[in-house]
């Protein structure tokens, strides 16, 4: 393989003429990206639109809200485990390659998803169904933990830097047209099936999708190569010994990175997550809307996100990051009027006005710029992956107990709003710490 020289840094993530077919490669990159980041993500609309089913199974209480927050406890632990995938997965991707580190961490995502829908219940086997349970959520965390940093350094590669924003929009948009289809897919069976059926047998069926989804996904990837970038480095020898220490050298872009991500993933979560159990156990809306209102909210953000992300390659990525930080502050009280007895006018407008600057704005948008903002910056190449490494292992944990946070008080508060007032006072106190 031929060496190339090096590129000055304003132009070090040009694809440069190392591939003889370099538009047919950057096609396939991003398939191969894309496809597997949708089934990472995959899993996580399961679970979430599944947690009373997977309570009931796994965890049997005479208290549903005990229940509950058991099953949303799980779900929060793959996130305390993805800081171990990050610190495993991010040198490694940095060291041996983007491809090799994308496969092993689709294969385990993949592996362990369909575990799940294999699993004996409490019923069957008693304690070991729960920790069984347990042992394949903390292999996807740690699936995760390496599938964010590695993919995103993987695409913003080959993107060139007129299109950061742009590409990894996409990333983030197959991220939620893979959640999208989880919780698309599980709450369809829900309405087809009915709660005893899908409670005996039918959650197994998403979790089973995941073996030839992952499958199709495992293969596409087969077929990518490293990034040119990538390549010459370790062509050149210039592969940094240690990542970590690199991407510490960083530390005012490490710390906007992380302020402006930590941001908005724990109303993300409370959304994605937390708003259709919500609408099932507190509003008592029926399956059909719950469907309705999860899933076009999803969709209708996932439309716009290239829009936005073709914007950011545009204007100040720093402004917009800003926009959509005070958009979320402005509409997080609108959460307090999703409770019983609100008119279906006022519900719906204000749940548009929770989605669109929760979910899109700030949870989606925003994630998409922020890693754009660290990736940007010259000679980062050698330790990408780690830098967002960094970021996200400390992000994580925060981001998975929203849910919890959101069932736990409504077992013992006469009011739904609480879990809104307490996710408020949290992200009041996040906002407020200098970057």
């Amino acid at each position: 393989m031929a060496k190339s020289e090096s590129p000055a840094p304003e132009s070090q993530n040009d694809v440069g003429p190392i591939h003889t077919d370099v538009k047919s490669a950057r096609r396939r990159a991003f398939l191969g990206a894309n496809a597997g980041h949708a089934i990472e993500f995959y899993d996580y609309g399961v679970y979430g639109f599944l947690a009373a089913y997977m309570a009931a199974n796994f965890f049997p209480s005479t208290d549903p809200v005990a229940g509950l927050l058991a099953s949303f406890a799980v779900f929060a632990l793959s996130f305390f485990i993805r800081p171990l995938g990050g610190l495993v997965f991010g040198p490694m991707a940095d060291k041996v390659g983007r491809k090799k580190t994308l496969l092993t961490v689709l294969l385990m995502m993949s592996g362990s998803t369909l575990l799940i829908g294999l699993l004996p219940t409490y019923h069957q086997v008693g304690v070991l169904a729960p920790i069984l349970l347990v042992l394949a959520r903390l292999i996807q965390g740690l699936s995760a933990g390496g599938e964010v940093g590695t993919a995103t350094a993987f695409v913003v590669e080959y993107s060139g830097p007129k299109r950061r924003g742009y590409s990894v929009s996409w990333l983030m948009l197959t991220a939620v047209l893979g959640f999208l289809v989880g919780s698309a897919t599980s709450n369809g069976l829900a309405n087809v099936l009915g709660d005893e059926s899908m409670s005996q047998w039918g959650w197994r069926i998403p979790f089973l999708l995941a073996g030839p989804l992952g499958a199709i996904a495992i293969y596409i990837r087969l077929k990518l190569e490293d990034s040119p970038v990538f390549r010459a480095l370790e062509s050149s020898g210039d592969i940094e010994e240690s990542p970590i220490r690199a991407a510490s050298r960083m530390p005012r872009v490490l710390m906007l990175t992380f302020a402006s991500i930590v941001m908005h993933a724990s109303i993300f979560y409370l959304v994605s997550s937390y708003l259709g159990v919500h609408l099932r156990t507190v509003m008592k809306f029926d399956s059909g809307m719950v469907l309705w209102v999860s899933v076009g909210s999803l969709f209708y953000a996932a439309l716009l996100m290239p829009i936005f992300g073709h914007l950011s390659d545009r204007v100040d990525r720093r402004n917009l990051l800003l926009a959509a930080s005070i958009a979320g502050c402005i509409t997080m009280p609108a959460f307090f009027l999703l409770s019983p007895g609100a008119s279906n006018p006022v519900f719906f407008l204000y749940l548009w006005a929770v989605v669109t600057n929760f979910g899109l704005v700030r949870a989606l948008v925003g994630r998409g710029l922020s890693y754009s903002l660290l990736m940007s910056r010259p000679n980062h190449t050698p330790v990408s992956s780690e830098g967002l490494g960094l970021v996200t292992r400390h992000l994580n944990p925060r981001s998975g107990v929203t849910s919890v946070v959101a069932v736990w008080p409504t077992g013992f508060t006469p009011s739904a709003r609480v879990p809104a007032a307490i996710d408020y006072a949290i992200e009041a106190l996040e906002v407020s710490e200098p970057s």
